[in-house]
């Protein structure tokens, strides 16, 4: 008994997913990081075909059967995979046969370590343009309030209606420099952490987005009802799922001829590398939308200040939902193509003092 549980927690502690097939491809067994892969729990795995999960793979299903016949390992290199829920990704595969007829499939996914080291490059790049960001609104505000200051003392000075709007056209422009500049240089309010139910938050930003007249987007949530509370700011958590879901609901108002569908997700999500360290739990956070997917060009610096494809946009809401997630030790990941574009929020799970 005890080799068993041993030899469980071994497969569970690797970072590649491993599966185990009986003779009709049906699972048996899937480790942690398998359960990763395919989004299900183990009890929703157990017992259920492999191509349940896959809508299409370029893997030769055939070479299956040969590996249990003649016991041959049987290995393909960049295997595409879309599931049923509209995801796809390339991975490493092996497959090799065991005892009683059962095939042993490890699955490496190619794009993690190419994810965890562009993440890093990035997160890098955005650090170093956001204080740049913040030390130039810091020189603008400053003289900002000397402009404001000296057309109110002109203002009064004048006795002409026309002249006295040239110096109410000065502190209006002045008024709307000084909010912009706010906004660039983030949050200004200490914060407040507490033991909330990540959900709660999430609720009161789907009805913000439905209670919104200007659109008809239908929201629909999948929530793990086992996620336990999580140490968060309430309000910035708030603006920062409201920030990614009002940037789809703009997306999609601005489509003609696609009914637009947003989807929210939570589940728990195992050894997530955030930034170099190592989390052994997290809360992720999926928002998913069926738009056009966001231009290629702007990808790498999606989340930097004033960028944005948007007509109406001035690039400011993901640069600050990245900070107040990092305010979380938290990230945000993106993964978009035509028809689908989803935002991943990751929050670290930590253990309740007693």
């Amino acid at each position: 008994m005890s080799e068993s549980i041993t030899t469980t927690n071994l497969l569970d502690n690797l970072s590649t997913a491993v599966v185990v097939l009986n003779s009709e491809l049906i699972v048996q067994y899937a480790n942690h990081a398998a359960q990763d892969v395919f989004e299900r729990s183990l009890n929703l795995l157990i017992g259920c075909s492999l191509n349940h999960f896959i809508a299409s793979s370029s893997l030769d299903f055939e070479r299956f059967q040969n590996s249990m016949e003649f016991g041959v390992v049987y290995s393909d290199s960049e295997v595409t995979f879309k599931f049923n829920d509209g995801r796809h990704t390339q991975a490493d595969v092996s497959i090799t046969s065991i005892l009683d007829n059962q095939l042993l499939v490890e699955i490496r996914l190619v794009e993690q370590q190419k994810k965890i080291s562009q993440e890093n490059r990035q997160w890098a790049q955005q650090q170093a343009a956001s204080e740049l960001v913040r030390g130039l609104a810091h020189e603008i505000k400053n003289p900002l309030g000397g402009i404001r200051g000296a057309a109110q003392l002109l203002a009064k000075q004048l006795h002409s209606d026309e002249l006295e709007e040239f110096t109410q056209v000065i502190i209006e422009q002045s008024d709307r420099l000084t909010n912009l500049v706010d906004r660039l240089l983030g949050p200004n309010l200490r914060p407040s952490f507490g033991w909330y139910n990540v959900h709660q938050v999430l609720e009161k930003v789907c009805t913000l987005v439905r209670l919104d007249p200007s659109h008809n987007i239908a929201i629909t949530r999948d929530y793990d009802p086992s996620i336990p509370d999580v140490y968060l700011d309430q309000d910035m958590m708030q603006q920062a799922t409201l920030n990614i879901v009002r940037n789809s609901v703009q997306v999609l108002s601005e489509q003609q001829n696609v009914v637009g569908k947003i989807q929210i997700i939570t589940r728990i999500e195992r050894q997530v590398i955030i930034h170099g360290a190592c989390f052994p739990l997290c809360v992720k956070i999926q928002i998913i939308d069926n738009g056009p997917g966001i231009p290629v060009e702007l990808k790498n610096t999606l989340f930097y200040p004033m960028v944005t494809s948007k007509k109406e946009g001035n690039g400011l809401g993901l640069s600050i939902s990245q900070t107040l997630i990092g305010h979380h030790r938290g990230k945000i990941e993106v993964d978009s193509w035509p028809g689908r574009t989803e935002f991943i929020l990751y929050i670290p799970i930590d253990k309740k003092d007693p």
